[in-house]
């Protein structure tokens, strides 16, 4: 095949879909890249059944966060806990309460209160590791629904779609490319663990 002559039907062709990327990256619309990931030496994001069954496995490298949702069990509304992977280790960094239900309060002394400025709160500066990288988990009915849900860029989706490539390399039970991801829909009123597992 021949070079393409500049001017030539096949050069437009070739230039149009650059344009509109450039059009589409200059009014923030362009799609978000994939995270990249290191198939054997990514930290992942595990939910694991009480006989240690991988349910879900998301890539998490350095830096990158997630949240786990809920709905209140009484008032229905959602609760969030937001985590990040901080040079390996699983770190709350911040938790949501939209309403001082029962149960939800903010612990003085354990990060700092700000409103949401919708009548809930953010307990921002937590940072506080989990012992031992995870912890214990009572997965609610669908109708408290617990969720991973994504939290800043990489998103989970993304995270999932990079690491389609790494069968074999301990990412078998990949969810979907779309959030939220339902725990309640695998293991509803079951234990399970949530762990952030360094290779």
């Amino acid at each position: 095949m021949g070079a393409v002559k500049p001017g030539s039907v096949t050069a437009g062709r070739a230039l149009g879909p650059a344009l509109l990327v450039l059009v589409l990256a200059g009014l923030g619309l362009a799609a978000p890249a994939y995270a990249e990931i290191d198939c054997l030496a990514t930290p992942r994001l595990e939910v694991r059944s009480e006989a240690g069954q991988p349910l879900v496995t998301v890539p998490m490298p350095e830096g990158a966060g997630w949240c786990l949702a809920w709905n209140h069990s009484v008032e229905g509304f959602e609760v969030l806990d937001c985590y990040r992977n901080v040079s390996g280790r699983m770190v709350l960094e911040r938790s949501h309460l939209p309403d001082f239900a029962a149960g939800l309060d903010h612990v003085l002394g354990r990060g700092r209160q700000t409103s949401d400025g919708h009548g809930g709160y953010w307990i921002e500066d937590i940072d506080e590791a989990v012992p031992g990288n995870r912890y214990r988990l009572r997965v609610g009915a669908k109708r408290v629904d617990h969720r991973l849900v994504s939290r800043g860029d990489p998103a989970l989706e993304s995270l999932v779609r990079s690491a389609r490539a790494c069968t074999g390399a301990g990412f078998e039970a990949l969810p979907q490319a779309r959030t939220p991801i339902s725990l309640s829909d695998l293991a509803a009123n079951r234990a399970v663990s949530v762990g952030l597992y360094v290779p």
